[in-house]
């Protein structure tokens, strides 16, 4: 199987993590394995790498790609699920973590996974290939959860018009495919606003948020991935829409403030001290070359972190 996917901001990514040769990395979103390729060959003889995805295709790339190599080990589940995983593994804490957030690139371009607004097949948008379908939340969430849904992962000022428009086109008959569901929404755009971008972007962006629980999954997984982290480990995280940059960027924050004591004290008193400190001061984009050679590599945006310390309101990892 042929998993096509081109790592964004590849180098910048390498280099963040500062990966040790002798050292323990995890890749949260492996895909095809382009990061994990050069995470492996900073590695040394006794670095390992372990490789998670929840796609069952990646999987199969992944095992055929790295499986001859005793440094890998290959993990079929979620970046939410990092201090399980390594609990099971038989791994105390980890030199560095990756987690590349968002839709890849064989997932857009394989039509039947259903998560392109270009192609026509059905409805499907689900990472894993299990669980509840865009088709069967567009059937039969209400409209109030509908437009909430449009509005909060998509950021779509005409959630309530698309919503309306879905609502009333699944009277007449189920919504069952991607091109269906982008003309229903194009149709409810206004005239004049349909030639900026495509109008289903972002319907299509909230539904996948949606479908595969997106956001609820990188609040879980940044923690128990920097929680999971030895004293000088790096996290590094790419995202692609505001959404999970916003996420990202409050939560390293959080993990690099120290005393909290009132302003007006004269001395601290707490004791506390900065779990973190920012590797990325500003996030890292993408270069000209980069993004002449991966238009797609334009909304992402790299942010890493190295923990330092105790996390306040955590049991010390």
């Amino acid at each position: 199987m042929e998993f096509s996917h081109k790592p964004v901001i590849f180098r910048q990514t390498i280099e963040a993590l500062g990966i040790r040769p002798d050292g323990i990395y995890l890749d949260g979103t492996a895909g095809g394995g382009g990061h994990s390729s050069g995470i492996l060959e900073a590695l040394g003889e006794n670095g390992r790498l372990i490789c998670v995805d929840q796609d069952p295709d990646a999987i199969s790339v992944l095992t055929e790609r790295f499986g001859g190599d005793s440094r890998v080990t290959v993990v079929k589940s979620n970046f939410s699920e990092i201090p399980s995983i390594i609990e099971e593994l038989g791994i105390e804490a980890l030199d560095g973590v990756l987690m590349d957030i968002g839709v890849s690139s064989h997932q857009l371009d394989c039509s039947e996974r259903g998560f392109s607004y270009h192609y026509d097949a059905p409805l499907d948008m689900r990472m894993s290939q299990s669980g509840t379908t865009a088709a069967e939340l567009v059937n039969t969430l209400s409209f109030g959860e509908l437009a909430r849904i449009l509005t909060v992962y998509g950021e779509e000022k005409f959630a309530k018009n698309i919503a309306r428009a879905i609502e009333r086109e699944r009277e007449k008959a189920p919504i069952e495919t991607t091109l269906q569901l982008a003309e229903i929404v194009k149709a409810a755009y206004p005239a004049a606003k349909r030639h900026d971008k495509h109008p289903a972007r972002k319907t299509f962006q909230a539904l996948r948020i949606a479908v595969n629980g997106e956001l609820d999954r990188l609040n879980t997984g940044l923690d128990g991935a920097f929680a999971s982290l030895k004293y000088g480990g790096r996290l590094a995280v790419i995202t692609f829409h505001s959404l999970e940059d916003r996420m990202v960027k409050q939560r390293m924050k959080k993990w690099c403030e120290g005393c909290i004591c009132p302003k007006d004290f004269p001395v601290c008193v707490c004791g506390r001290k900065p779990s973190g400190r920012l590797i990325t001061k500003k996030p890292v984009e993408a270069d000209e070359q980069e993004l002449e050679e991966n238009p797609r590599s334009r909304s992402a945006k790299l942010r890493c972190i190295e923990r330092t310390g105790k996390i306040y309101g955590d049991s010390p990892a």
